[in-house]
């Protein structure tokens, strides 16, 4: 488990290894820990992606319950669909370059799951968040120019719109942007407030 902050005790324990969710909990500026939960993410059969991604936060945050950590554990699961079918991370240059060459020009639609586990004993807050996109229809050189660049193997879709996936946005709707970064801050904070832990009462002012 490693702390955000060495020199403050953690508020909540991130069930995760992404980067990406890292740098957006930061955002909040409270101490944190986070760690990558050993879990199975491969979507049962015949489940939905809505149900995917709020089986996968729960059982990421579940996993790390047992863990010396802060009262909160987050989970968050994030999964990409098109004419319902399920677009995960590519892994490689040639799946991305696949991906990208059939979504553009296509409405996208991104689920964010999020689970709050409070070690209290309150039943566990479960959401899911949902954002659309529409890609615009780029041409072929410019999806490999975007992918030379940014290299977002590791991103569902291949669009890592914190980076220069956002050049390859022509719509985005959405009630939560950070949904669409993998952790949805609005809907957190707002869980973490029904808790009763209200974060700016905790955030860390900067000196």
């Amino acid at each position: 488990m490693d702390n955000s902050n060495p020199g403050l005790a953690p508020v909540l324990l991130l069930a995760s290894g992404s980067p990406y969710r890292r740098e957006l909990l930061a955002r909040l500026r409270i101490p944190f820990a986070w760690q990558a939960p050993e879990v199975d993410e491969t979507p049962r059969t015949g489940e939905d992606a809505f149900a995917t991604v709020m089986r996968l936060a729960l059982i990421k945050a579940e996993a790390l319950r047992s863990v010396a950590a802060p009262r909160f554990v987050v989970g968050s699961d994030q999964l990409a669909v098109v004419d319902g079918e399920l677009i995960g991370k590519p892994g490689n240059y040639p799946r991305a370059l696949r991906q990208l060459s059939r979504l553009r020009g296509r409405r996208v639609t991104f689920l964010t799951g999020l689970c709050l586990l409070d070690r209290l004993g309150e039943q566990p807050l479960l959401d899911c968040v949902v954002s659309h996109i529409t890609l615009r229809s780029v041409s072929e050189e410019t999806l490999v120019r975007y992918l030379e660049a940014e290299r977002p193997y590791d991103c569902a879709g291949s669009i890592k719109c914190e980076g220069l996936g956002i050049t390859l946005i022509e719509r985005f709707d959405c009630v939560d942007p950070t949904a669409l970064l993998g952790l949805p801050l609005i809907r957190l904070t707002a869980m973490l407030f029904e808790r009763g832990y209200d974060v700016l009462q905790h955030t860390t002012i900067a000196t």
